[in-house]
């Protein structure tokens, strides 16, 4: 039955993917008490075949009254008018700002009718605009609900990841067409010790309607849905993700699987979440594998889980290089990863064969990644030290993550906007360098990708403790005058101390990344496998230091031997 059913929704899966955006996003989110050092953090990789990888920047700023502020949409570039700007505007360095607030996002799409195309505050301004405006989450779902309403939501249906050194919340929204001037949306608190996943998919379904502290919602979330027949029954069981994002075949596999996934490794394969009574329990990951692959869509999973361990950054930032492996899911063990069990599939997302639809999967790390990162709000030390992001660029499982400071005064070169583009390669573009390590190693990924990781997990540790000895230097210059600690010139020195650690970091390990793409090339070359000593250096015979020594061929895994054998295996037998 579960086969004739697959088949079923395989057949309406080429439709569904193609109207789904395809710049798909992963968030994942950790409370402060499911952290391993008390942080609240937010992951977001931003997906997209038009997105470049760069740090966005923009300093604390008066505004002269009567300022007006252009809104340019953030994914295209197109104008869409203006609104009235505010008198004083905090500092921003990526999806942080100084107060230690973090948005991140994923689209879901929903239902088409209800974008608006004259409104004028799409999904990625909402992001960008609210950090300058707001300092909490709970100021941030204000501002967020305050600028759509008033100025209308062009965008499709979003999830967003929000959080401050206190608590973490995410917020599913979606416009009310173009005769219905805003939006309707729902955010619910994280409880504390829980984390929280999504990409590309509603994940609220029924929420408290009378906890505030917990819960916040539209007025008109549940009538809107009523009045537009998306909802007949009664209040208490009303679901925002089916009544504005149904969720179907492509729903769960192409996203809600991701959701399951991060879940499945950060909690060991064990879900522990709140029932419907508030009780915790717990039960194997695998109850909702079907979930997730979308066989039984009924098997509806938890919207919080609890960490099987405090999280780390570095936890964190793993998961979000996951492409399903040790699942059934898994895209390096089956024929189409080729030769050297690639886990990545080029787009399109599905593909037709012999009358019948098939899919790729649509993994965590992707390789159409613009930037990524991992940002900390760290609620025990001062906001100038506190605001912290790990930011990264293109595919997650080939890249690093550099600590940036939110108090800097500048951003490094390598993440400069306007450092090259889509279309204008630079080659002191970290997009650029990184995208090359990349691509090399989609072509013999099996012997590559274990190489450039081992580099990854040494520069991300080191810097965990770079991060920390960083910190209390910075907190001893904060106290030193213990009668006003944090004066401005304490301040001043600080923010001069985190820009040029910063900055330094991050352009140090770009001229790592550069001659590691250098090195690659060398090791790699022509399926090769050229040996190292433990100092780097490439091993020779000797009689000529320039002739490799112990040079090893790379092969193709059992699967491609297989393949081919029962492919060609006619032709290709030896006799």
């Amino acid at each position: 039955m579960r086969s004739k059913t697959l088949f079923c929704t395989l057949l309406v899966l080429a439709g569904l993917l193609l109207s789904s955006k395809s710049d798909a996003c992963t968030n994942v989110i950790v409370t402060k008490g499911a952290s391993k050092d008390g942080s609240c953090m937010v992951s977001y990789a931003a997906d997209s075949h038009w997105l470049f990888g760069e740090l966005y920047f923009h300093k604390a700023a008066r505004w002269a009254p009567g300022a007006m502020l252009k809104i340019i949409e953030w994914d295209t570039y197109k104008p869409l008018g203006e609104i009235p700007q505010i008198a004083a505007t905090y500092q921003t360095v990526g999806n942080v700002n100084e107060h230690q607030l973090i948005i991140g996002e994923t689209t879901y799409g929903g239902r088409e009718e209800l974008a608006d195309p004259a409104g004028v505050m799409d999904y990625g301004s909402l992001i960008y605009i609210t950090l300058q405006r707001a300092r909490t989450a709970r100021e941030a779902i204000a501002t967020i609900v305050e600028l759509a309403n008033a100025y209308g939501y062009p965008s499709e249906g979003e999830s967003f990841s929000i959080a401050d050194p206190r608590e973490a919340w995410v917020m599913d929204l979606i416009g009310k067409g173009k005769d219905h001037k805003g939006i309707v949306w729902v955010a619910r608190r994280i409880p504390d010790g829980y984390i929280c996943a999504h990409a590309n998919q509603s994940r609220i379904t029924r929420f408290p309607l009378d906890d505030p502290d917990n819960c916040l919602y539209a007025p008109d979330v549940i009538s809107f849905a009523r009045e537009m027949g998306y909802f007949s029954g009664e209040d208490a069981d009303f679901s925002f993700r089916d009544a504005y994002n149904p969720l179907d075949f492509g729903g769960a596999r192409a996203c809600d699987a991701r959701a399951w996934s991060a879940f499945n490794i950060l909690c060991d394969g064990q879900f522990t979440y709140l029932d419907a009574e508030g009780k915790e329990v717990s039960a194997p990951a695998s109850d909702w594998l079907d979930y997730a692959m979308g066989y039984d869509l009924k098997g509806e999973m938890p919207l919080f889980v609890k960490p099987a361990r405090k999280i780390s950054v570095k936890d964190v930032a793993d998961v979000m290089r996951d492409h399903y492996e040790g699942t059934p899911m898994d895209m390096r063990v089956d024929a189409g990863a080729g030769g050297n069990a690639l886990p990545y599939r080029w787009r399109p997302m599905h593909f037709s064969f012999d009358g019948k639809e098939y899919l790729n999967e649509r993994a965590i790390a992707t390789q159409q990644t613009g930037f990524w990162f991992v940002a900390q709000a760290r609620g025990w030390l001062p906001d100038e030290i506190g605001a912290l992001t790990w930011f990264g660029t293109d595919d997650a499982a080939t890249s690093y993550l550099t600590p940036i400071y939110v108090s800097t005064n500048e951003v490094p070169d390598c993440f400069r906007v306007g450092n090259g583009d889509l279309l204008h390669y630079s080659p002191t573009s970290s997009f650029w360098v990184n995208n090359r390590v990349a691509n090399a190693c989609y072509k013999m990924y099996d012997r590559m990708e274990p190489f450039v990781r081992a580099q990854i997990d040494t520069f991300e540790n080191a810097q965990m403790a770079a991060v920390e000895a960083q910190d209390a230097k910075m907190l001893a210059i904060y106290n030193k005058n213990a009668r006003h600690p944090g004066s401005k010139r304490s301040l001043r020195k600080i923010r001069r101390e985190l820009t040029r650690f910063s900055i330094g970091t991050a352009q140090k390990q770009f001229g790592e990344w550069v001659k590691l793409e250098e090195t690659l090339l060398v090791k790699f070359i022509d399926g090769n496998v050229k040996a190292q000593d433990s100092d780097g250096s490439f091993l020779h015979t000797e009689y000529h230091d320039g002739t490799p020594d112990q040079l090893e061929y790379a092969g193709y895994t059992d699967k491609w031997k297989e393949t081919a054998a029962k492919d060609h295996g006619s032709v290709l037998e030896v006799r």
